[in-house]
């Protein structure tokens, strides 16, 4: 019994994996609307175990009003892109699709910034002494 639940863990992965790369190829190559602005990574996708929902993790780069643009352009094109996920990929049942923003990236550079300062303030000390 156990051996199934592994499989069905690793099939919806390889599915999430997959629709992660089609959705970033979406997003990049197939979508054309000019107020979609800066990079855009796809990070995650997370599937149900039932495959019928999707939730897909962006991260956005660049000012507040450039990241709420381009997500919500790409939130409003989200039954485009599962049209294309549809066309692209092979599963039985295309999952609805929803998109979270992925702040992770924003707060690594922000925990990296507050390292490097402390980091300088210890050689200012040490230089001092």
């Amino acid at each position: 019994m156990a051996g199934v639940i592994m499989m069905d863990f690793s099939r919806n992965e390889r599915i999430a994996e997959e629709i992660k790369k089609v959705i970033s190829q979406i997003i990049s190559n197939d979508l054309k609307d000019p107020r979609i602005d800066g990079l855009i990574s796809v990070t995650k996708v997370d599937v149900t175990k039932d495959l019928r929902h999707a939730t897909i993790y962006i991260s956005l780069y660049g000012d507040k009003k450039k990241k709420d643009t381009t997500f919500e352009v790409i939130n409003n094109a989200k039954g485009y892109i599962r049209r294309e996920l549809a066309s692209k990929i092979r599963i039985k049942y295309i999952p609805e699709i929803s998109f979270k923003m992925d702040k992770s990236i924003e707060y690594a550079i922000h925990i990296n910034k507050l390292l490097e300062e402390v980091n300088n303030q210890d050689q200012g000390e040490k230089e001092g002494n």
